[in-house]
């Protein structure tokens, strides 16, 4: 009988476990990979959507794409999850697995900053940066803050590159000049593990005039008053507010028991939980390194090494080193590179690879290598 490997999610780390895993045993074992949406997008696509240079259904890719040997691909909602007996119900029935890899990611609890709703905008999820695409062409200057709700939160460079996207937004526009620019961060640098991205990253903001408060969260949000009160108190006046919410795993992890300090807990090297057979990667594991794409794809490799060697009876697994590559918008049609890693040494490393045009076009080649390995040319 066929072994049955089921990856809850399909994402980064999904898709890339799943093209591994049929490249190297194919129909020699059932593999079923479970989203409750309909296409993926990439993260770093959603602040085209928000500045209005693509629209939200051009950067979708339709999973029914997918067509990989010994690859299945459902779209079902998960609602539990049995990790001592390795099955998994879903809003149409149960599966059970030989193997069981949880990368469902991380959800948005935007009700824990109080106001965030009402009189902010979140713009991590896909609705969300469209929701602030439509808001954008009415806005006619004023005070811009980009705020993180709480940590750890997804793709850390991120912020950087909305408030630094924003001003050549209004610079196009002509608002510039009236607006004011703010980041709010809850790290003492815009990327802490490496010193150079973040001087690169400081030394742009000073040219562009956008403030950086550094090592606070933003805790609620006045909308009577305008204002954003960050975690000691203090405040700052807003016009636009445009939020990080705080990050959670989502509730079905909670609830299988996995996630007893937050999130999904695993050997950092091998990926592994407490049960066997049962392996959690990307943003709902706990492993020491940012929640980011390029992060999750690692993982993956690392627990198809595993999975194909034990399948196979030969080899072993390459451990995982907490090694990612992130892309850094600049602004200007420039691009930065950072390499980055968590796990290899004694602290964590990062080389910085300065903004450039030619960057840009490495950064599309990632994603249209990733598109074309992942769901065919």
């Amino acid at each position: 009988m066929k072994k049955r490997i089921v990856i809850l999610g399909a994402g980064f780390g999904g898709l890339e476990l799943a093209s591994r895993l049929s490249e190297e045993l194919g129909d020699a074992v059932d593999t079923t990979l479970i989203d409750k949406n309909d296409s993926f997008v990439f993260g770093f696509s959603k602040l085209d959507v928000m500045f209005g240079v693509r629209t939200a259904e051009s950067v979708r890719v339709p999973y029914a794409s997918i067509a990989k040997s010994g690859v299945r691909f459902v779209q079902h909602a998960v609602t539990s999850i049995d990790p001592a007996n390795r099955s998994v119900t879903t809003d149409s029935g149960m599966l059970e697995a030989d193997y069981l890899v949880i990368a469902l990611g991380a959800d948005y609890d935007i009700a824990c900053t109080p106001g965030l709703a009402e009189s902010g905008y979140e713009f991590y999820s896909v609705s969300g940066a469209e929701r602030v695409g439509q808001v954008l062409p009415s806005f006619e200057g004023g005070r811009v803050i980009v705020g993180v709700c709480g940590a750890p939160f997804k793709c850390p460079p991120a912020p950087s590159e909305t408030v630094l996207l924003m001003h050549d937004y209004l610079t196009r526009r002509g608002l510039r000049e009236r607006s004011e620019i703010t980041l709010v961060m809850p790290f003492p640098s815009p990327v802490p593990p490496s010193p150079d991205t973040s001087a690169a990253l400081l030394e742009a903001f000073a040219e562009r005039g956008i403030g950086f408060v550094p090592k606070r969260k933003v805790a609620e949000l006045s909308g009577d008053r305008g204002v954003a009160v960050l975690d000691d108190g203090s405040e700052l006046p807003f016009d636009l507010f445009l939020g990080i919410p705080r990050h959670v795993p989502p509730a079905v992890v909670v609830e299988s028991g996995l996630a007893p300090n937050g999130w999904i807990e695993v050997n950092p090297r091998t990926l592994e939980t407490g049960h066997p057979g049962v392996y959690a990667i990307g943003d709902v594991s706990s492993t020491g390194v940012p929640k980011a794409g390029g992060f999750a794809e690692g993982a993956a490799k690392s627990v198809a090494t595993a999975l194909i060697a034990e399948l196979k009876g030969e080899g072993e697994q390459e451990l995982y080193p907490g090694a990612g590559v992130c892309y850094v918008e600049f602004g200007a049609n420039s691009v930065g590179k950072v390499d980055v890693n968590f796990l290899s040494g004694p602290k964590p490393t990062g080389q910085f690879h300065g903004a450039s045009p030619k960057l840009r076009a490495e950064k599309e080649q990632f994603g249209s290598s990733r598109r074309e390995r992942w769901f065919g040319p």
